[in-house]
């Protein structure tokens, strides 16, 4: 009896133990995490207060580096240059108001709201008139894919403004800015680019892309602000303490109503633009299961249109009714279509007649370019035997000019080195002469023609001829030579 229950006195005991060292283990991990995401020890509320107040104010060589950056990004667009937009997003000064606005509702301070509201505003016509000028004297030729993407927000700005608003905060609360995130922030938030494609709308009249611009930079400031806002809650930076109780009560209630309205229409645009990101993933994946995974359907083109609810499809060939139904019933009842229960297909397709028509004609071109074909090869083989013909006489000429070459170049050789040898000689020529000596039989005979100086006797002439024959056998590698003396 006394060892059962000293048995179960151990066991207690060492549920006891575990339990003690998993409270233990549990503490550690809290206190590793809390110390590895903690960042509030690692604040500095005044100076990050002043530096967001010093990014503020508009004017001078900030007005002409928003110019300038204006000037850069809209020729990035125009060229279709990513580097270039990018580096016009890095030097560009648009942050400054913009985390102004989060953090003077975050802290009451209404003055500073309103050089933020102020600033921006500026910064905002500044940019749409540098942009609408330079693409008003320097137009498109085409729309662009960077064009393109700053005039259709998707559920990704929303959040790359959001994410990219608080790490951006972030580096600017702690003691000692950190640069590259700055220009991190400043890349993957892109509000340069979307202000010049407003512009190019407004230079262009194209009022959809000047609205879908401005949409999209509209998004990207009110999540950057509120981004903002939340880190400086976060972080428990101090209210801004008004002397007049009255007025403090009034700068509090109307910091809180400007957060509110900051909020609705942050809240209200990404539910939108998520519930707008479903729509387009699933009418995608419409498309390809139900439609392009049909080996029946030849779908030419698509188009969808969020407002009216509606899949356009135009196909090739004829579509029966049981396959429209088909096709409905699916995109209806499938519970992967969820998001598309409202929608309505409408389907184009090409009737039977043409489609026999289109196929038969297809039929007969393609006979015809088979028997074409053909007629190709045979002149291609008559080609190569031509080829072939003056690729041999070509041959024979060029051997035989070649052989001419020799001799004149070898010729060429012996007349400079023959008056190197001889100074007597003012001329000396070399031919072959046909002779005939009992006018039958033909012969070819290798004769050189020497003009010697006057004043030389006709001795020494003579024997410096019989020099000259015998060398110039030798060079011209001649078994017989004739020289014939010019007066």
């Amino acid at each position: 009896m006394g060892e059962n229950i000293e048995k179960d006195e151990a066991v207690e005991q060492a549920k006891q133990d575990i339990q003690k060292d998993a409270k233990g283990l549990l503490a550690g991990i809290k206190k590793f995490l809390v110390e590895l995401l903690d960042f509030r020890d690692d604040t500095d509320h005044q100076a990050t207060i002043e530096a967001i107040k010093i990014d503020i104010p508009f004017k001078g060589a900030t007005a002409w580096i928003l110019i300038f950056a204006v000037f850069v990004a809209s020729i990035g667009l125009n060229a279709n240059s990513t580097a270039v937009v990018i580096g016009a997003m890095l030097i560009s000064p648009l942050m400054g108001p913009i985390l102004g606005i989060g953090m003077s509702i975050a802290i009451n301070d209404i003055d500073t709201l309103r050089k933020s509201l102020i600033n921006l505003a500026t910064m905002i016509v500044l940019s749409l008139i540098t942009a609408f000028l330079f693409f008003y004297i320097f137009p498109l030729s085409e729309d662009n894919s960077e064009l393109l993407g700053r005039v259709r927000p998707d559920i990704r700005d929303v959040l790359i403004a959001f994410f990219g608003g608080l790490a951006l905060m972030v580096a600017r609360t702690k003691k000692g800015t950190v640069a590259s995130v700055i220009f991190g922030v400043a890349i993957a938030t892109a509000l340069m680019p979307p202000l010049c494609t407003a512009g190019y709308g407004l230079a262009q009249g194209n009022w959809s892309y000047f609205f879908g611009a401005m949409y999209l930079f509209t998004i990207n400031t009110i999540f950057i602000a509120l981004a903002t806002f939340l880190v400086l809650k976060l972080l428990s930076f101090p209210m801004l303490k008004y002397v007049n109780s009255a007025k403090r009560k009034r700068t509090a209630q109307l910091a809180s109503v400007l957060a509110i309205i900051v909020m609705i229409p942050a809240v209200f645009t990404f539910v939108t633009v998520y519930n707008e990101s479903k729509m387009n993933n699933e009418i995608s994946a419409f498309i390809k299961n139900e439609v392009k995974s049909n080996q029946y359907l030849q779908l030419i083109e698509y188009e969808r249109d969020l407002d009216k609810k509606e899949i356009r499809l135009n196909f090739f060939n004829e579509v029966d009714d049981a396959t429209k139904n088909a096709l409905t019933n699916q995109l209806l009842s499938n519970n992967n279509y969820r998001n598309l229960k409202e929608f309505h297909l409408k389907i184009k397709g090409s009737d039977t007649k043409s489609f026999e028509l289109i196929t038969t004609a297809y039929k007969e071109k393609r006979q015809e370019l088979e028997d074409s074909k053909k007629v190709i090869e045979g002149l291609r083989s008559e080609i190569e035997d031509l080829k072939n013909t003056i690729s041999l006489l070509n041959q024979n000429i060029e051997k035989k000019a070649a052989l001419n070459n020799e001799k004149a170049i070898a010729f060429s050789r012996i007349a400079k080195e023959a008056k190197i040898r001889y100074l007597d000689i003012e001329k000396i020529g070399f031919s072959k002469v046909l002779s005939s000596s009992d006018f039958i039989k033909i012969d070819t005979i290798p004769l050189a023609i020497v003009k010697w100086n006057s004043t030389t006797k006709d001795s020494l002439v003579n024997l410096k001829e019989l020099e000259l024959r015998k060398w110039m056998q030798v060079e011209l590698k001649l078994d017989t030579l004739f020289i014939k003396r010019e007066q």
